[in-house]
């Protein structure tokens, strides 16, 4: 069964998104290469990284990392896994800070890792990327978005475009000189260029958001 190698080569990417897109290039080459993310190189284990996304939506990262710290200590191991969870009742993760819906979430990736039903690292690795998505977004909490940032920026796949996100859709806009933001489906379609590296793309497609609007601090990434 063929394995899908995490990273790519940003060089390459580079030099194929420069020449298939002239404004798409013409952006990129002002902005200067965009390095590899060092994560692509990093074990991991996908229920731990899973956990913490859920912990992480819709707060800031310091106030998610408080409560990260908290359930940390409350399980007594920095790993999230089924078995250390299952070392804190729901009152102490409300406790800890965690929403009724987060905990919901959690109790249901415990659930299904218990019973075989997350891949581990060395199969997401034979996995294409749509199959990772269909096997991680039934999870409570888990949607395409978190999935997409997972397979980007932990498993360095190279064709990841998440249209959805409003910033890359911003991004579109100004590569675009657009009045408004492509749609989902019209940024999918105006994509299929960027193939195979539309990771490489959006990364650029967040940094020309920031750029445009001269943001102070980044545009934040669309949430689930």
């Amino acid at each position: 069964m063929p394995r899908h190698s995490r990273g790519f080569d940003t060089n390459a990417a580079f030099e194929h998104l420069c020449r298939c897109d002239r404004k798409l290039g013409a952006w990129m080459k002002r902005i200067g290469p965009i390095d590899a993310d060092p994560r692509w190189r990093k074990r991991f284990d996908p229920v731990d990284a899973l956990a913490r996304a859920i912990l992480y939506q819709q707060l800031s990262g310091k106030a998610a990392a408080t409560i990260v710290s908290r359930v940390e200590a409350a399980i007594g191991s920095d790993r999230f896994h089924c078995d250390t969870l299952a070392r804190c009742d729901d009152a102490a993760l409300r406790a800890c800070g965690v929403s009724g819906n987060k905990t919901l979430a959690l109790r249901d990736l415990a659930l299904r890792e218990s019973r075989g039903e997350i891949p581990d690292l060395r199969r997401m690795s034979t996995m294409h990327d749509d199959d990772v998505i269909a096997a991680l977004v039934p999870i409570r909490g888990i949607g395409r978005w978190t999935v997409e940032m997972m397979l980007m920026f932990r498993l360095g796949r190279p064709d990841v475009l998440p249209i959805d996100d409003l910033g890359i859709r911003k991004g579109a806009q100004t590569v675009d000189r657009l009045d408004a933001m492509p749609t989902p489906r019209a940024l999918a379609e105006r994509g299929e260029r960027w193939g195979p590296y539309r990771t490489y793309a959006s990364l650029y497609l967040w940094r020309i958001a920031d750029t445009a609007t001269k943001a102070k601090t980044p545009t934040k990434r669309s949430q689930d």
